[in-house]
């Protein structure tokens, strides 16, 4: 009988027990809701954009013969600093110059019959004046005279096309600069026109660069940019867009924008490297960020959208739309640094503790 009570008590102890460490469980705390987001002002969200350009000369001149023949001398060098009038190259001046000798020697019979024709013309005018000779005669002397006199005209103005040609043989700077380029050397027969160096002028430089043709409307004419040189520690200064393509290069399917430096920095030089900052802003002077068109929450007339808090709470913040993409909008009204919802806006509310996912990773 006892053993029967011991046991009973046993079992309403364990009992006991097991009931209390139920209650004592503690319940499973529910997790925040997952959400996607985009940080504003990251180098793929920004409308700023910076792109890889060259340092030209403003002015450059494709400079090549007039008159063709074989290269005889090159003067220069790459990189060389020339004058205005400098002989720069010069083709063999053999040929030319028997065609110059050619029309002295045309200039000089009809200067010998311009002289007999003078003579006779002034002798039969003496003989006419003393009834020796008819009017008939004298217009005869006088058009042979004329006819002289016409050709030798004729042979000057050769003369003086044949002393071009030879001029043509030496090329000469037409401005101060610099030697960028040389395509022709010594031996080589080249065609009159044909380009043989290159000749960047003194002055203004400017950067190069060019544009893809869905950021090109993101530049206009007068635009302010940042440029920033790699081999002068980066050094920045302020540029202007001063020309812009009308039509993209038919490889690269580019356009080439040209940006002025009103103040050059101290070392820069012809074909140093630079990089050319665009940084977009609105007419109102606020920053603009082009955002996915699913991070819009519009419930009235007011586009918003969600942003995370540093404690992971949704607050709604007020923007204003810009221009439309291609499943995208450029807002103002956002900082950089912003953490914005992308997607299920219409499925949040004003307060609410979330996860992004930076959280999980």
């Amino acid at each position: 009988m006892n053993k029967k009570k011991y046991l009973y008590a046993a079992v309403i102890l364990a009992l006991t027990f097991g009931l209390a460490g139920c209650g004592q469980q503690p319940q499973k705390k529910e997790e925040a809701q997952l959400v996607k987001t985009i940080q504003v002002g990251a180098k793929e969200d920004s409308t700023e954009g910076t792109y890889s350009g060259t340092v030209k000369g403003r002015y450059e001149s494709n400079l090549s013969f007039q008159a063709g023949g074989r290269i005889l001398s090159r003067n220069i060098q790459l990189g060389s600093v020339v004058k205005a009038g400098d002989v720069l190259m010069t083709v063999d001046p053999k040929d030319v110059t028997q065609s110059v000798n050619q029309a002295h020697a045309a200039v000089n019979q009809a200067q010998a019959q311009l002289s007999l024709a003078e003579s006779n013309l002034s002798r039969y005018r003496k003989l006419f004046d003393q009834d020796a000779v008819s009017a008939a005669a004298i217009d005869q002397y006088q058009t042979a005279y004329d006819q002289a006199a016409a050709q030798y005209n004729q042979s000057m103005a050769a003369l003086q096309a044949q002393q071009n040609q030879l001029s043509y043989t030496q090329l000469t700077a037409d401005a101060d600069g610099v030697i960028s380029s040389v395509t022709g050397e010594v031996g080589q027969v080249v065609a009159a026109g044909q380009t043989v160096l290159t000749l960047v002028h003194s002055g203004d430089l400017e950067v190069q660069i060019n544009v893809p043709e869905n950021r090109v409307q993101d530049f206009s004419v007068g635009k302010a940019v940042r440029i920033s040189f790699w081999a002068l520690q980066n050094q920045q200064v302020d540029g202007v867009v001063r020309e812009i393509a009308p039509m993209a290069d038919q490889a690269s399917r580019t356009y080439i924008v040209r940006v002025t430096i009103p103040d050059s920095p101290q070392g820069m030089q012809l074909g140093m490297t630079a990089s050319v900052t665009n940084e977009s802003e609105s007419v109102s002077g606020q920053e603009s960020f082009v955002l996915p068109l699913s991070a819009i929450y519009q419930t009235g007339n007011t586009p918003q959208v969600w942003i995370v808090g540093k404690d992971h709470t949704l607050s709604l913040k007020k923007v204003s739309v810009e221009d439309f993409g291609n499943n995208q909008v450029k807002v103002t009204g956002l900082a950089k640094g912003d953490i914005v919802v992308t997607a299920g806006v219409h499925m949040l509310t004003e307060g609410l503790t979330v996860r992004t996912e930076s959280d999980t990773e």
